[in-house]
């Protein structure tokens, strides 16, 4: 499967202008032969948890949601994008969303750890694993942003089957540990592809670093972005990813019992 990624800047809350980002990018994605476009973390609204939360009316998300998937039929694409959704809290959570080329639904997941107090303030974080589906030959799961610098999320969707980890992000500026060493890590020690699409320039006060990156099983890197607009390629073969695990199986001969009772002290 060719996976695109979209590194862009949004415009916060100007949701036709955000939105017409993502349908050229799945526009030139597709007419590249992609199969899939993974874009940023509430790249839709633009990243502004307290603006989104204080100004933006949820009651559109449908609507958005309706133009997403009108989107990924236009172009024959599957696409990952991410909302505000429901996560089971008071508020609203961090969501992201995979389609298939026909727009419709397959996968959800929720943000499980919120960063910074502008995310606490917003928005209630998730708490359900991510979940796995089937696309193009693919086992995929998605985490947001900072979830993937927890080791759990990312082995979580690992034992439960997946090839390849989707990551909708939006890292500030200097933090280039998490694209360059953490993300790496993941899917190294996970055995698993690991995309993480970020935000750049500057939104809502805030600068964003860029540096999105694709990772293959093995730690290194498929595709990497500097610090301005641009789309990554990089072809995922589900073979190749199985077969990256016979070497050093770190999956098969890990311990949780042996962990459970570590933590227990």
């Amino acid at each position: 499967m060719l996976l695109a990624l979209m590194q862009a800047q949004a415009r916060p809350l100007d949701v036709a202008a955000n939105l017409a980002a993502i349908d050229h990018a799945a526009r030139d994605a597709a007419a590249a032969g992609a199969q899939l476009l993974l874009t940023p973390e509430l790249f839709p609204l633009g990243y502004a948890p307290l603006r989104i939360h204080a100004d933006f009316d949820m009651a559109r998300l449908p609507d958005i949601r309706a133009a997403l998937a009108e989107t990924a039929r236009r172009h024959g694409i599957g696409l990952v994008y991410s909302l505000p959704g429901d996560c089971g809290g008071t508020r609203p959570g961090i969501s992201a969303t995979l389609l298939d080329a026909a727009g419709t639904e397959l996968l959800t997941y929720g943000k499980v750890h919120l960063f910074g107090g502008d995310e606490r303030k917003a928005f209630s974080p998730a708490s359900r694993p991510p979940g796995v589906v089937q696309f193009m030959g693919l086992n995929l799961a998605m985490v947001i942003c900072y979830d993937v610098e927890f080791p759990e999320t990312v082995r979580a969707a690992a034992v439960r089957g997946a090839d390849a980890v989707l990551v909708p992000t939006a890292l500030a500026h200097g933090f280039d540990e998490v694209p360059n060493i953490i993300l790496r890590a993941r899917a190294l020690e996970n055995h698993v592809a690991v995309a993480y699409a970020n935000h750049c320039g500057i939104e809502d006060g805030t600068t964003f670093g860029g540096g999105s990156i694709i990772a293959g099983p093995d730690g290194g890197v498929l595709a990497s972005a500097g610090i301005g607009a641009e789309l990554l390629y990089a072809e995922l073969d589900a073979d190749a990813i199985r077969g990256s695990r016979a070497g050093v199986p770190y999956l098969a001969e890990r311990r949780p019992e042996l962990y459970r009772e570590w933590e227990n002290g």
